[in-house]
Formats: C-alpha cells, sequence, structure tokens
C-alpha cells in the first residue's frame, strides 16, 4: 500500500500577474485600509503578463511540502479544459500524487487575476462551482490514510464537502489536521466548521483573518490566540507582516521575527502560504512546534525573490543552509503573557 505523508485539501486555480506601473495607493486617514487606483473609463498600460498554473493555498502547500521531502498528494477538483491539463502538468512535474484530483467535464478550471502593482498585488478571484467529493484514501485498498491533512481555500459552495473532511477524520483519529481557513472559509463562520476547528492540530491565519474569524477589532495576539484556541486547535499560528509571526501553545507566547531579505522582494504572493505549509510540513517531518516556527519565515522570505507563491520554494538542504546562516537575531522567543 503507498504511504501519504500530507495530503492537501483545497482548490487549486491559475493566476495571471499583470504588472501595472500607471497607477496609484490611496491610503485612508480613518482606517488601515488603503486601494488601487486606476483611471477610469480609460486604456491603461501594462508592463506584463505572466500566467503561473496550479497554484492556492494548498497547491502551494503540496509543492512545499514535495520539495521538502514528503509524499504528497493533493485532493481538488478542476475543469477538463486546457488550463485544467495545464495544472496537471505543474504537479506531476513536482512529483505530486494526482489519485485524489477530479477531473469535472464541461467545467472550467479557476482563474484568477492578480494585479501587480510595486511589490503588493490585489487579486480578482472566481471560485467555479463544483461537484466536490471525498475521494477516500484508505478505503481504496491502495492508500494508507495520510498522516497529515492540510486543508485550505475552497469556493463559496464547498460547505458540505467540509462534512465529508470532519467524517473522514472522525474515522481516521490518528490523522493531524492542519488548517489555514481561505476567504469562504472564514466567511462561513465558527459556527459551520465547528467540527473542523475542534479537530485542528495546528491553525494558522494573519492577524486581520485572526479579528474576521473572532468578530472582534481587538489587535492583541494573545487575545486573538486564546479565542482562536478556545475553538479547539491545539496550536494557533498568527502573522503580523513585518512585526513576524507568533505562536501560541501549552498557555505560552512565543514570537519570532521574519528572516530577513536577501535581496529586495519582488511580489509577496504566496509568502503567507510558504510559512504556514513548512510549518505544517516540518511538523509532519517530526521537527518540534518551536524548530517548525523557526523554518516557516525561511521559506517566505525566498518565495517573495519570485514571481508567484511557488518558484522560490526551498529544498530541505537548502533551507537548513539558510537557517545556519541565520542572523543572531532570528531567534524563536516566548513573549510572557500580559498580567
Amino acid at each position: 500500500m503507498k504511504k501519504i505523508d500530507f495530503l492537501a485539501i483545497g482548490d487549486i486555480v491559475i493566476d495571471a500577474f499583470i504588472k501595472i506601473k500607471d497607477a496609484h495607493v490611496h491610503c485612508k486617514i480613518d482606517t488601515e485600509a488603503c486601494e488601487l487606483c486606476l483611471r477610469f473609463g480609460d486604456k491603461v498600460p501594462y508592463e506584463s503578463l505572466d500566467v503561473i498554473p496550479a497554484v492556492g493555498n494548498s497547491p502551494n502547500a503540496t509543492v512545499c511540502a514535495a520539495r521538502l521531502g514528503l509524499n504528497t498528494a493533493l485532493m481538488t477538483t478542476m475543469g477538463d479544459d486546457q488550463n485544467g491539463k495545464d495544472c496537471l502538468a505543474v504537479l506531476e512535474k513536482e512529483k505530486i500524487d494526482t489519485t485524489f484530483v477530479k477531473i469535472e467535464k464541461n467545467k472550467l478550471t479557476n482563474y484568477h487575476y492578480v494585479l501587480w502593482y510595486d511589490i503588493d498585488r490585489t487579486i480578482l478571484i472566481k471560485h467555479q462551482k463544483y461537484n466536490r467529493e471525498w475521494t477516500d484514501t484508505k478505503e481504496s485498498q491502495e492508500y494508507h490514510s495520510p498522516s497529515w491533512i492540510y486543508l485550505s481555500s475552497m469556493g463559496e459552495d464547498s460547505l458540505p464537502f467540509h462534512t465529508e473532511i470532519s467524517n473522514y477524520l472522525k474515522r481516521h483519529e490518528n490523522v493531524k489536521l492542519a488548517f489555514q481557513p481561505g476567504t469562504f472559509q472564514i466567511k462561513f463562520g465558527t459556527e459551520n466548521l465547528k467540527e473542523i476547528y475542534a479537530r485542528t492540530n495546528v491553525f494558522f491565519s494573519n492577524l486581520e483573518e485572526a479579528q474576521k474569524i473572532l468578530n472582534t477589532e481587538d489587535k492583541d495576539i494573545l487575545v486573538l490566540s486564546k479565542g482562536i484556541q478556545a475553538l479547539g486547535p491545539k496550536m494557533v499560528v498568527i502573522s503580523d507582516g513585518p512585526k513576524g509571526a507568533y505562536l501560541y501553545k501549552g498557555g505560552e507566547l512565543w514570537h519570532n521575527p521574519i528572516y530577513p531579505d536577501i535581496a529586495p522582494p519582488i511580489d509577496r504572493t504566496g509568502a503567507g502560504d510558504a510559512f504556514s505549509s513548512t510549518f505544517a510540513v516540518a511538523l509532519a517531518l517530526g521537527k518540534s512546534p518551536l524548530e517548525a516556527f523557526s523554518w516557516g519565515p525561511i521559506n517566505s522570505m525566498s518565495v517573495v525573490q519570485y514571481i508567484g507563491a511557488q518558484a522560490g520554494l526551498l529544498t530541505k538542504e537548502k533551507l537548513e543552509e539558510y537557517l545556519k546562516v541565520a542572523p543572531e537575531n532570528y531567534k524563536v522567543k516566548k513573549i510572557n503573557p500580559h498580567t
């Protein structure tokens, strides 16, 4: 029987990066929100177009896991169009098991447009509606149940499918779950996904996403971490951009700074995916939570040196090289709880 170390579940997409220069960013004084502004009703030139297939939170995680040495598979659905074929070709090239990839006839593969301005981006998203269903990894008699499941972004029609995932996890208590909720999973609300949260071994989000999940404006990391853990996750990891990331486990809050850029960033797409998936993969490789915490920012640093979310993902050997030459201040530190 085949062994899967890491099974990622989530939507696969094609990202079309449209690099624009003739624009500006407008930030509001009374909020932290900023807007990308283009001339309305005019022809706006763009600099370049880069089309990158087989991306999305979960596909990015599979590429990360495969390059770090795990036997990796992806459970997703795509259309029977050329875009779907292009995605399959990338997965096969990365040595990712595609047994659980479902190709739905007469459907399109997800296609997103990334408006790339300076080093940041605004993404126009559209998730196709698919007939999603669980493809069992054990009852097929061909595969052992995976050691880890990595669950992330899916379309707004995917809520019933989460029940199937929960049922599988109930039948296989030994399978560990990493959960990085995407846009629609956050919109579903914690009550609709309470069984997923309760079953989660390690949870990932950024600060703003944690606020949305808990329906709060509180920015206190400890408060947010405790709030997420109360939903069920054993470990809570919250990132906060250039301020670094935080790990809450066993009543202790830990902080890790970002790994310093080796050169000015080119594109920040996929930095969060790289951090979260690398952390989860490190756990799957037998690393301690604090060791895994030190791995994540290194892959994030590497990813932003390239266009797209996957080109910069590192091998285990290269990641460990960066860890060996990390600057003195790149250390995981325990933060004393508030009194």
